[in-house]
């Protein structure tokens, strides 16, 4: 008989005998993972300039409206006006960020990896969509920070004048709260549909901004209650809307005019929520399917 060739090495592999993270972990590590993604923390110099540009401007915003209002004395701009007036840069930040968090993983196929962990199908989705709305959230809150810490620094009012500036400031962040979901849950559907990440901005942008002419177009119906009606076709303009009813003077102030939305406050509302859950429910469908692959 021939004398064996093959040879046994020792490498030095060993059991992993350290504790073993559950569902708990799995999910928290994907969220911080997306929510570093998001401001490209841990990547390329490359990955971090639009996110930190994006950042920067708004914060610089947030700075020179504060500045103003110091050597005025009045306000400039609301916490709420703030996020209304930052929306078109939210647009693109999710077109860029949302197709990061779900479009790479889906064209590398890393998805059977993640879900061989213990880790239900539905958590995947939900742990990027809590990242990108947090992302988001942050983006439009922080600097309506940056402006509740110089009115309080500057206010003649003492510690009355800055609690009633914290009163203004709760329901801003509440509104950029808002903004948040209502983006993060649209930007990754759209680009959960694709593992191409140019597809997926310009779809996630299409989405926001094509939609803005049939506002327009419906504004000008001749009837009163289409023209009330028509914020609901974007969903822009649909925060807006829900803004408008539920923040009243925070949003539009005394002498300003605002969205013409009569009574169909409730309207606009129910249909911000119905429009997350179906994103949500739809996001969650598309994972399941692309689980069973």
């Amino acid at each position: 008989m021939p004398e064996p060739t093959g040879v046994i090495h020792d490498i030095g592999y060993q059991r992993y005998t350290g504790p073993r993270l559950g569902r708990r972990q799995v999910f928290g590590a994907l969220y911080l993972h997306g929510l570093r993604t998001a401001f490209g923390l841990g990547r390329s110099a490359k990955a971090k300039i639009f996110p930190w540009l994006v950042v920067g401007i708004v914060t610089l915003v947030a700075a020179g409206v504060t500045a103003v209002r110091s050597q005025i004395g009045e306000v400039v701009m609301t916490y709420a006006q703030f996020a209304d007036n930052m929306s078109w840069l939210v647009i693109f930040f999710v077109a860029v960020v949302a197709p990061e968090l779900v479009s790479r993983d889906l064209r590398s196929g890393v998805l059977p990896l993640y879900f061989s962990r213990p880790l239900p199908r539905s958590d995947y989705p939900l742990a990027k969509l809590l990242a990108m709305a947090t992302a988001l959230w942050l983006l439009l809150g922080g600097p309506q920070l940056v402006m509740f810490l110089g009115a309080a620094f500057t206010t003649d009012a003492g510690m009355r004048g800055v609690w009633n500036e914290l009163l203004d400031l709760l329901p801003g962040l509440l509104y950029a709260g808002l903004w948040a979901v209502v983006f993060a849950s649209i930007g990754l559907l759209v680009a959960s549909l694709t593992g191409k990440r140019a597809f997926a901005a310009g779809g996630i942008v299409a989405v926001f901004l094509m939609t803005t002419p049939i506002v327009g177009t419906l504004s000008i119906m001749p009837s009163r209650a289409v023209n009330e009606l028509a914020f609901l076709a974007s969903p822009s303009t649909l925060v807006g809307g829900v803004g408008t009813w539920a923040l009243g003077d925070l949003l539009v102030p005394e002498g300003q005019s605002g969205m013409l939305i009569g009574d169909f406050g409730p309207v606009y509302a129910a249909a911000a929520v119905l429009l997350v859950a179906g994103c949500v429910a739809l996001l969650l469908l598309r994972y399941r399917k692309v689980a069973a692959r």
